[in-house]
């Protein structure tokens, strides 16, 4: 067995895979780039090498400098993880050459199963079914075009080489065929440096399915079971499962004979994916799709439900161990949702900044690639994390996902996990029926629905009150309104949120607020920290919120989903020249138009009731009343153009008669 090995990835799988090495007694080596100097997978090595900037290229895909750490360190052996190098058969004979042992395939079943079109030609003649279609590396243009023909409407042209669905195009009847010929050849060199296309015929509704398959050394090679990975998004997966819930036994036992048939024909060693398109109509109908020689994104699913350590085996494998006669069994159901840096709402466009926060205290397996204070960069892929839940049967696995997904929290970029939770909701998800065009079939529920009034008192009180744990605040330096001596002065706090900008009014102390929202009705809620959470209390309803605040941003987690609110504006009622009573006269906080004014001369107001309201560059300010006080002047009528800080209300305090005189 190695002392050392040093793991060529970053992010969740080089967590992940140091985790097992470390349970094995294995001293464990990171690599670096300069984007991840103080990461989590850098901080939790014993011992970690920079190997270049922050592209890529010149640092995970370098290969003199990922050797050249391995021999710095006396690492006998490197574990690639999955993505980078991990399917790059010129680093496999480069460990060779330096005496490094690759924990992986031979090199020349990574060459084998990599080139797509010889894939499909090895395996189909070992008896493995293949889509019909025509595989052909030699067909030009012309030759391309005759095999739409051949294979019949719909059609895939795909490119022989890469993956991710990248270079992919669907050919229905009356499409420009050597224009999509031309468009795909194009996205193939530009996304992998090979434009060959394969033409297959493709199958509406499909199932992804895919086989995990060990093989070790001596010719023992074995299945662990199936997985589900039908729901996808752009040809990546989402969401994953173990076993399929439209796999039977009898179709397990065939799929996973022809997973094996596949790995030997390739002379297969280590941990690898067979996977395969199924017919959503009729699951006896299934098609070799790849191989993946490596270890897969979702390999904890399959962990769960049979009790293998994959990364375990993987190491015993290239250290020359023999796979144990244990017959694998599955028990149970386990299922596994990608965590995302990403903005659903926008397109699923990346989101980068530091994470202020990060929780993942639930009551599952979560494999995180982040800590707090650590900043999501844009030069690497969005996944932070990995979310898997067990049960019983599907329905209990199903819904701890979903209640582990409404409780981890990563406050400082926008994920996922609201989306990921809508999808589990969708009736289909829930009964198994599922396929490859199932989330852009459903695109309502990338959109997160507007926050609800707490939410939006929530970040409110955490804005206009300065809410800090204690011996954080330093009322001195904090603008919350706080005075000495006094309860602090009235806030209104104008917030965006992704689709709309909120104004909020807070008045009085912290623990005994009136809040008023938009201009309504004020409300009573209060604030208090709670073991490092926001506990709030508004309208009579108590909930808990994880926060985080950074320049214009505060973050609220709670109720299953992450919020982000940006300040737009502060209007601080000392501003407005306010006594000690809180009332005086109110200034408009900027020029612009007067919309509306709600008082008049004489009339009593309440604390957060609405005075005037003006609008500049689209936006709307509702002043309102800072104190229960009554009106004495109003200087405005709607129409009237004010200037910043021009009065447009006076106010006196309510004056209350002795009862003594």
């Amino acid at each position: 067995m190695f002392d050392t090995v040093l793991v060529a990835n970053r992010g969740e799988i080089a967590v992940r895979v140091m985790r097992t090495l470390r349970g094995m007694g294995i001293r464990t080596v990171a690599v670096y780039s300069d984007a991840d100097a103080g990461a989590r997978h850098v901080l939790e090595a014993d011992e970690a090498v920079r190997i270049g900037p922050p592209p890529a290229v010149s640092s995970y895909l370098d290969i003199e400098a990922v050797i050249a750490a391995a021999r710095r360190t006396g690492a006998q052996a490197i574990h690639p993880g999955y993505g980078f190098l991990s399917e790059n058969p010129a680093f496999a004979q480069a460990c060779a050459a330096a005496g490094i042992t690759f924990i992986g395939p031979p090199v020349a079943a990574i060459s084998g199963m990599g080139d797509k079109i010889a894939a499909k030609t090895r395996v189909a003649a070992a008896g493995v079914p293949v889509v019909p279609g025509r595989h052909d590396p030699r067909m030009d243009d012309e030759a391309v075009a005759a095999a739409v023909v051949e294979v019949g409407y719909p059609t895939m042209l795909k490119p022989s080489a890469g993956g991710g669905g990248k270079g992919m195009r669907v050919l229905r009847e009356g499409a420009d065929v050597p224009a999509e010929i031309a468009a795909a050849r194009r996205e193939a060199r530009k996304s992998f440096g090979d434009d060959r296309l394969l033409v297959e015929r493709y199958i509406d509704s499909p199932r992804h399915i895919e086989v995990q398959v060990l093989a070790d050394e001596h010719g023992g090679i074995i299945h662990l079971g199936e997985r589900e990975c039908s729901l996808q998004r752009r040809h990546q997966k989402v969401i994953e499962e173990a076993p399929s819930p439209f796999v039977s036994d009898e179709v397990r036992e065939r799929l996973g004979g022809a997973a094996i048939d596949a790995a030997r024909s390739c002379g297969y060693v280590g941990a690898g994916t067979v996977e395969f398109i199924v017919d959503g109509a009729d699951p006896d109908s299934f098609y070799f799709l790849e191989m993946n020689t490596r270890l897969q994104v979702e390999h904890p699913v399959t962990e769960i439900v049979t009790g293998w350590d994959l990364v375990e085996w993987q190491v015993r494998i290239a250290a020359g161990e023999r796979l144990p006669d244990t017959p694998v069994s599955l028990r149970g159901h386990a299922i596994e949702a990608r965590v995302y840096a990403e903005d659903p709402a926008r397109e699923f466009l990346p989101s980068t900044g530091t994470l202020l926060a990060v929780d993942e205290k639930v009551p599952v397996r979560v494999d995180s690639g982040v800590r707090s204070g650590q900043h999501v960069t844009a030069d690497y892929d969005p996944m932070i994390a990995k979310v898997i839940a067990g049960g019983d049967d599907r329905d209990t696995a199903v819904e701890r996902l979903r209640g582990a997904l409404a409780g981890v929290s990563y406050l400082g970029v926008t994920t996922n996990t609201g989306f990921l939770q809508r999808l589990l909701d969708l009736p289909e998800v829930r009964k198994g029926h599922l396929h490859t065009g199932l989330i852009d079939e459903r695109p309502e529920i990338a959109a997160d629905p507007d926050p609800d009034d707490h939410v939006v008192a929530a970040a409110g009180l955490a804005w206009a009150l300065g809410l800090q744990p204690a011996g954080d605040r330093d009322s001195w330096t904090t603008a919350d309104g706080w005075r000495a001596s006094a309860p602090p002065a009235p806030a209104a706090i104008s917030l965006r949120t992704p689709t709309a900008t909120r104004l909020v009014t807070v008045a009085g102390p912290v623990d005994a607020a009136l809040v008023t929202i938009d201009g309504g009705e004020p409300v009573a809620a209060s604030g208090r920290w709670v073991g490092g959470d926001l506990e709030v209390t508004f309208a009579g309803e108590t909930r808990r919120y994880r926060t985080a605040r950074e320049d214009h941003d505060v973050w609220l987690a709670g109720g299953g989903a992450i919020r982000r609110f940006t300040e737009v504006d502060r209007l601080q009622a000392e501003r407005s020249q306010a006594s000690e009573t809180g009332v005086g006269a109110v200034h408009s906080p900027m020029p612009g138009s007067v919309i509306a004014v709600a008082v008049s001369v004489g009339d009593a107001v309440t604390a957060g009731q609405p005075l005037a309201t003006v609008e500049a560059m689209k936006m709307e300010h509702t002043l309102v009343a800072p104190a229960d006080a009554v009106v004495t002047h109003v200087a405005v009528a709607v129409g009237a153009q004010v200037g910043m800080d021009e009065v447009l209300v006076t106010l006196e305090p309510v004056t209350t008669e002795d009862p003594g005189e």
